[in-house]
């Protein structure tokens, strides 16, 4: 039966029109690299390659400011309510003082990305190459792009003081569990990690703390560190207070330029 004769049917993507879905991506270097091992000059030109992104990711990020990370989905247009939502949260990190980074994307990225831009803060955002274009999306001061997913993980965690996750899938579990993660081994300091939107978080909260935690393969710590809202001005605050209080964080320090570097 065709999703015409059954409009009630599951429709697979591109029969919703997302013709880019499920296409297989090129053969790359990615692909090539992770096959296992190779000979050995490919292997270093690799390693020679990826030290270049991390080079070039901390010249271009290296004056910012101190960041608030914002992870989201990229399929949320500015129709839905989350969209807004994260727009709202944007905007309130900025008034605060902070700088929003988020992936660089589309959806809910751009909606941090434009509430920070339209209450006069910074915005900056870190692309990944996709077989699928993916564009930088319009509301960023500064960006880079990585090709490599890792590299990017890197960079978003490198230079924030908290982590902001709006409603997303896969990418955006992957991205806040990896920092749950550091920050559980104690790599990582324990910088907020906020969960915006009750609604739709609540259910993961739920399943950690009702099954892994009796299940003992996570402390309760570990749930207590997700502070959930619906409130952007309440976790920019608590983002902002935590900053000031446990980390130390101050506007007087400030990294200076150095001409011979090229810096700019």
């Amino acid at each position: 039966m065709t999703p015409e004769q059954n409009p009630h049917a599951v429709q697979r993507p591109a029969e919703r029109g997302a013709d880019d879905w499920g296409k297989t991506p090129p053969r790359d270097d990615e692909h090539a690299f992770l096959e296992g091992p190779r000979n050995r000059p490919s292997e270093l030109l690799w390693v020679l390659r990826t030290a270049g992104e991390f080079l070039k990711c901390f010249r271009q990020l290296h004056f910012v400011g101190p960041c608030v990370t914002v992870f989201g989905s990229a399929r949320y247009d500015e129709q839905h309510a989350a969209y807004a939502l994260t727009r709202r949260m944007g905007s309130a990190l900025a008034r605060v003082g902070f700088t929003v980074m988020t992936g660089g994307g589309p959806g809910l990225m751009e909606a941090a990305n434009r509430g920070a831009k339209e209450a006069g803060g910074v915005s900056v955002g870190c692309n990944i190459v996709l077989p699928v274009e993916q564009k930088p999306n319009a509301y960023l001061d500064r960006w880079v792009e990585t090709r490599s997913f890792f590299v990017r993980k890197v960079v978003l965690a490198k230079y924030s003081y908290a982590f902001v996750a709006a409603p997303g899938g896969l990418g955006t579990l992957d991205e806040l569990f990896e920092v749950a993660v550091l920050v559980q081994t104690g790599k990582m300091r324990d910088f907020p990690l906020v969960l915006l939107g009750v609604e739709y978080w609540r259910p993961l909260i739920d399943f950690l703390r009702d099954r892994l935690v009796p299940a003992r393969t996570i402390d309760a710590a570990d749930v207590d560190r997700f502070w959930l809202t619906d409130s952007p001005r309440e976790a920019a605050e608590y983002v902002r207070d935590t900053a000031l209080k446990k980390f130390g964080l101050t506007a007087a320090r400030r990294m200076r330029r150095r001409w011979w570097l090229l810096e700019r």
